[in-house]
């Protein structure tokens, strides 16, 4: 799965539309759309937004129940600035 998937698996769970969770996280909803589409990537700044109006934190944002092998995936399309954004990250934890 990769960040698109599961920001759209996450967003149609709490049952908003793009443009609810688009208008919630401050970001564009044309962004939003490409980015679920994986026709855009995403910053953690951005995906930190989206994660306060869906009231998760980045660490269960990631918190995948699919095999490791898809969390590899997810992390493997990251730029690699977000991986290092996202690696800092986790060891702030």
């Amino acid at each position: 799965m990769n960040i698109g998937e599961r920001i759209r698996e996450l967003r149609e769970g709490a049952g908003f539309t793009q443009n609810k969770l688009a208008d919630w996280a401050g970001v564009s909803q044309t962004h939003l759309r490409r980015v679920e589409r994986g026709e855009a990537d995403i910053t953690v700044g951005h995906l930190r937004l989206i994660c306060d109006a869906l009231q998760i934190s980045l660490k269960d944002f990631f918190n995948i129940n699919d095999d490791a092998e898809d969390l590899a995936a997810a992390i493997a399309h990251l730029s690699p600035k977000q991986r290092q954004l996202l690696l800092s990250f986790l060891k702030s934890l």
